[in-house]
C-alpha cells in the first residue's frame, strides 16, 4: 500500500496535481498505524465471536466455493446499510467521520479509519449468526476491507461501463467523499454499487468533488481527528440532556450545518 502511495505521489507531481499535503499525509498515516494496533486486538475478539456463534448455532454453512460468494453478498449488503446509517446518526457518524475529514483525496485517505469503528460489529451479527465457516467469514471480510484502498484516488477516472454499473469505483467513491450539495450522503456501497442503485442513494460523478466535511476540522492532530466528533456529541448531550436520544441518533449533517451557520453569524455580528 505504501509503495502505491509513493507511486501515486510521484504521478501527481509529474502531472502537476496537488493530491498530497505533507501534514495531511502524516495525519492519515498516524491514524492508519493506530488503527492497525487497535485491530490487532479487536480482530482477535471478533474472530472469537464468529467462532462462538458458529459453534452455538444449530445450523452452519459449509466451507465450499459458493459459501464465499454467499458470504460476500451478505456482508456487502450489511456493509452498505451500516455505512449508510453511519451517515445519518451522530453516534455512528462519530465512529466514521475521521475517514471523511481530509480535504485531499488519495490512497493515504483510506488509512483514516476510526480507532473505535469496530463498535459497528453489532450490524454484522445477523451475518455472523448465519454461521458461515469462520475462515470464510474472516477472509471475505478482510477482502472487503482491502478493496477500499484502491478506490481512494483521483488518478483513476471512469472505468468501462459494466464495471461502473456493478462495482464501486474511484469515480463513485469520490462522490461519496465530497461535500458538493448534490453529492452529500450518496454512494454508500462497499464493493458493489448495485445497492445504491437499488435503494436510491446512487449519484454519478459529474462535477469535480470538493472533499472534507460540512463542519471542517481544521486540524492535523490525529487524536483530535479521531475523537473530535465524540467531544462535540457529549458536549451537546451535556447541554441538552433531555434530548439525548434525539442528539445521539439525529442527523450529523444537519447539526454540522447549523454549527457552521452559527459560527458565520457570530463573525458577522462582531464589531
Amino acid at each position: 500500500m505504501f509503495a502505491l502511495v509513493g507511486l501515486e505521489y510521484y504521478l501527481s507531481i509529474k502531472q502537476n496535481k496537488q493530491l498530497y499535503h505533507g501534514k495531511d499525509f502524516l495525519a492519515s498515516a498516524t491514524i492508519g498505524f493506530g488503527n492497525l494496533f487497535v485491530n490487532a486486538l479487536t480482530k482477535v475478539a471478533i474472530f472469537y465471536i464468529v467462532v462462538i456463534c458458529y459453534n452455538i448455532t444449530p445450523w452452519s454453512i459449509p466451507h465450499t466455493w459458493w459459501s464465499y460468494i454467499l458470504c460476500f453478498i451478505c456482508l456487502d449488503f450489511i456493509r452498505y446499510w451500516s455505512h449508510r446509517i453511519s451517515h445519518f446518526q451522530r453516534f455512528w457518524w462519530s465512529t466514521h467521520v475521521v475517514h471523511h475529514s481530509s480535504e485531499y483525496y488519495n490512497f493515504s485517505t483510506s488509512f483514516r479509519l476510526s480507532w473505535v469503528q469496530n463498535l459497528k460489529i453489532i450490524f454484522f451479527l445477523p451475518v455472523i449468526m448465519l454461521s458461515f465457516d469462520p475462515v470464510v467469514f474472516i477472509i471475505v471480510h478482510q477482502l472487503e476491507i482491502l478493496y477500499q484502498f484502491w478506490i481512494h484516488t483521483e488518478l483513476i477516472r471512469k472505468l468501462p461501463k459494466p464495471i461502473e454499473y456493478v462495482f464501486v469505483t474511484p469515480s463513485h467513491h469520490r462522490v461519496h467523499h465530497a461535500v458538493n450539495e448534490d453529492y452529500i450522503d450518496k454512494n454508500f456501497g462497499s464493493t458493489l454499487i448495485i445497492w445504491d442503485r437499488m435503494f436510491g442513494s446512487f449519484k454519478a460523478e459529474k462535477e469535480q468533488a470538493i472533499y472534507g466535511i460540512t463542519k471542517p476540522v481544521n486540524s492535523f492532530n490525529p487524536v483530535y481527528l479521531v475523537f473530535h466528533a465524540w467531544g462535540d456529541l457529549f458536549k451537546d448531550i451535556w447541554k441538552r440532556p433531555t434530548k439525548a436520544w434525539q442528539i445521539l441518533f439525529g442527523s450529523p449533517t444537519i447539526w454540522e450545518r447549523e454549527q457552521v451557520k452559527n459560527v458565520k453569524a457570530d463573525k458577522v455580528s462582531e464589531p
